[in-house]
């Protein structure tokens, strides 16, 4: 038995649920808009991991009989409004989420992902040691809060993109004269910043030992917000490299990640050049335009069973579902 771990007004949740459902794989639901509410958690540690169950509103399941976990945890957004009062609902709400935390990081079966495997993305700095240690190239990086550093790297690299440092979201862009005239700003909080890598964009998902290889071709430098700049965007699966993609699969695994998204740029040289990797991936956009069974070789990853050649036809659009609680 499969356990879903998220919340249906999720996307990518649904998707998962609607795959299982499709390949005939039993699985239950735990909805983290709901929990813990209608949901029981019995468990203790022996020699051999935890044991005990986890049940839901009209089901029940053994740990022992468990194949595979998948969880997307929501954030403060995803889920119901508290009852009662609202500090008290805070710190229950925590309590609850430890004890499935805790449960999901030591159960034997494999888990999709442990929130461990993910903790680098939280400093991409530091992720991009990790990286460059598994045998992937990184882009020259300088984070700081001084103006004048950056600017001397801007004048060292000529053109420089910004984002985050963090695992915060951000869109990113060139380092242009409307931003060199906030650089002050700096001195608030860092940045971090890049030489500019030419090319195409190729955005990896590893299931397990399976690579998934999508190029994305588009005038935007940061193609998930091309529309903001009224671009297009294109997007074709391709085979990579035999070392890129050993080079992908040996991050996954020092990362603890068995699913991973692993964003390269495939410079006109034909080098890769990595920039991080997002540990808990919304893979529906690249299944969707490319029509890479993504999701079929996650379900298998999660039922125990070997990946095979797939059968055309089983994209996620294709996919409609109802869903045990």
């Amino acid at each position: 038995m499969i356990l879903v771990c998220g919340g249906l007004a999720d996307g990518v949740t649904e998707l998962v649920c609607a795959r299982l459902q499709d390949s005939g794989y039993p699985y239950r639901l735990l909805d983290l808009a709901r929990y813990p509410a209608g949901y029981r958690l019995a468990w203790r540690w022996t020699d051999a991991g935890p044991a005990g169950t986890v049940a839901g509103p009209d089901w029940a399941l053994d740990l022992d009989a468990l194949t595979g976990v998948y969880v997307r945890y929501l954030g403060p957004e995803g889920r119901l409004p508290p009852q009662g009062d609202p500090e008290a609902a805070a710190a229950l709400q925590v309590e609850a989420d430890a004890g499935l935390v805790a449960l999901l990081e030591n159960l034997s079966c494999p888990v999709v992902n442990r929130i461990g495997g993910g903790m680098s993305n939280n400093s991409k700095p530091y992720q991009a040691l990790l990286l460059r240690r598994a045998g992937l190239k990184v882009p020259t990086t300088l984070v700081t809060n001084d103006p004048a550093v950056a600017r001397a790297f801007q004048a060292e690299h000529g053109d420089v993109i910004y984002k985050s440092a963090s695992g915060i979201r951000s869109i990113v862009r060139r380092l242009g004269p409307a931003q060199q005239a906030r650089l002050v700003l700096l001195r608030y909080g860092p940045a971090q910043f890049q030489a500019y890598v030419p090319g195409h964009n190729v955005r990896v998902h590893t299931v397990g030992d399976t690579v998934f290889a999508t190029r994305i071709e588009t005038g935007a430098v940061d193609y998930r917000y091309a529309h903001l700049d009224g671009l297009d965007v294109a997007m074709t699966a391709v085979t990579l490299p035999a070392e890129v993609a050993a080079a992908c699969l040996r991050a996954a695994r020092e990362l603890d990640l068995l699913f991973a998204g692993i964003d390269l740029k495939e410079t006109p040289d034909g080098d890769y050049v990595c920039f991080e990797v997002n540990p808990c991936p919304g893979f529906i956009y690249y299944e969707r335009h490319t029509g890479q069974p993504i999701s079929a070789a996650l379900a298998d990853l999660l039922k125990g069973t070997t990946p095979a050649a797939w059968p055309a036809g089983r994209s996620s659009h294709r996919l409609t579902h109802s869903t045990r609680r």
